[in-house]
């Protein structure tokens, strides 16, 4: 292993500082939180514009202490598994799937956690830029290899079944096929990392824009905080971040999730804390780093780091999936769902990635234009006992400029009372017309993503169509 000069260690805890606030959050029965932290009190924290009524109960640095100062008896966490080299050339786009698993499955006796946190990182070196994409833990899709079920459960079944790569592998897998890119890492964090590291920069600025209730671990009872400018330390940011206590519920907290993100490289960042992280880069990276479960090689870290300390903040694009991208849905067995609409979840990506926005080459293009820039390959599937439903429905589709060749027109595997579309490439605006011209229901488009696939998407046509055929 190459030697760091001291500046690459803290930039390196820099990142991973970021990795963690990511995952922090995810701890939501955090009862291992370290107590003896540089804000241990008694007193109150207050608003920096000095304007805003102040919550009573949350700790304040101690008396005389400077941002950083290291406290003793601090809990660390399990050592990390070794970990590959690294495999990343520094110029392509990488992605990062930020897993925290829920430590309240452990309490209740569960075999395995289900995971409470999915954040996509992205970075990409040619442009600059980074996204980061919240994914909500009640997704109902596809785990690959087995049924329906919540998106957070993904990390559980790989665990509880032993596969290769155990929870963070399947739930990565089921993260690319809800959204349709690869994956080239994951990082599980431990919370410790998240408060430990807030209290090493003495705390982080936060703008809150509306009453938020907070519930602290240990005794107090739940207290809230009204609008305002706050300098938080570690274990009040982790409460503000992971309440669920205001009217958009998970949504709202995967926003407040990324405001504490943002919030933590901004005062990493600023002038009067590189110079005292620097002193004990050395000891603040070993601590980091052990609470890091991660394929990623320290060599990678360290290089995402070199360039992620460069990304303006108007260069990161922010965004969640919401009720723009999901419909409620009530599965048969009476749980409350998100089913997530594939097309609209394609388009945030898109937006996310870089890839696509308000300057997008397709913007000023009309429906059939973009399809036709998208240029899908589409195959036809008859699922009815109507003999040559898919070449009817290819010559209707023609008509409207979607042609479909003879060679993909076939029967499905079985028989289909509703039409079903299976998008494997991401294609929303060719699934949009398909969705439109055979009137198919929201929660009959899967994401499967499998560039491998011979076909970008697959339509298996149902009686209800056989029924509208013009």
């Amino acid at each position: 292993m190459r030697k760091f000069a001291p500046l690459r260690w803290i930039i390196t805890a820099v990142f991973i500082a970021i990795i963690a606030a990511a995952g922090y959050y995810s701890f939501s029965a955090a009862q291992n939180i370290a107590v003896n932290s540089p804000f241990e009190g008694t007193g109150s924290f207050t608003p920096a514009n000095g304007n805003a009524p102040t919550p009573e109960g949350i700790a304040t640095p101690q008396e005389g202490q400077s941002p950083g100062e290291a406290q003793p008896g601090s809990q660390g966490a399990a050592t990390p598994e070794a970990i590959p080299a690294s495999g990343w050339e520094g110029s392509e786009r990488i992605t990062i799937l930020i897993l925290g698993v829920d430590f309240r499955d452990w309490e209740t006796g569960a075999e395995a956690p289900r995971s409470d946190t999915m954040i996509l990182l992205t970075i990409d070196p040619l442009t600059n830029t980074a996204g980061m994409l919240s994914i909500p833990r009640d997704l109902w899709v596809q785990i690959p290899g087995f049924q329906y079920d919540r998106i957070n459960t993904a990390y559980r079944t790989g665990e509880v079944y032993d596969l290769p790569g155990g929870g963070p592998q399947l739930a990565v897998e089921t993260v690319e096929q809800l959204v349709g890119v690869k994956i080239d890492y994951f990082a599980q964090v431990d919370f410790n990392v998240f408060v430990r590291m807030i209290d090493e920069i003495g705390g982080v600025k936060i703008d809150v824009t509306e009453p938020v209730t907070i519930d602290l671990i240990g005794p107090e009872p739940p207290k809230t905080i009204q609008p305002g400018r706050y300098t938080m330390p570690g274990d009040v940011a982790l409460a503000y971040a992971r309440s669920r206590k205001t009217e958009g519920g998970d949504f709202d907290r995967a926003l407040r999730q990324q405001q504490v993100i943002l919030a933590i490289r901004d005062r990493i960042l600023s002038f009067d804390l590189l110079p005292i992280l620097l002193t004990k880069s050395g000891i603040l990276y070993n601590e980091l780093a052990s609470g890091v479960r991660t394929d990623m090689s320290l060599e990678t870290a360290i290089d995402l780091g070199l360039l992620a300390i460069n990304i303006p903040l108007e260069n990161i694009r922010r965004g969640t999936i919401g009720e723009e991208q999901i419909i409620f849905y009530t599965t048969p067995s009476g749980d409350q769902v998100l089913k997530p609409l594939p097309d609209q979840i394609r388009i945030l990506r898109d937006y996310v990635f870089g890839t696509a926005g308000l300057s997008s080459p397709l913007a000023g293009l009309t429906a059939a234009e973009r399809v036709q820039a998208e240029n899908a390959s589409i195959s036809l599937l008859n699922g009815t006992f109507f003999e040559g439903l898919a070449g009817s429905t290819a010559e209707f589709l023609a008509g409207l400029g979607l042609v479909v060749p003879a060679e993909n027109l076939g029967n499905a595997d079985q028989n289909y009372i509703f039409t079903q579309i299976i998008d494997y490439t991401g294609n929303p605006y060719t699934v949009q017309m398909l969705v439109d011209a055979l009137g198919i229901q929201p929660h009959l488009i899967y994401l499967r993503y499998d560039p491998n696939s011979p076909v970008d998407i697959v339509v298996n046509l149902g009686d209800d169509w056989a029924g509208q055929l013009p």
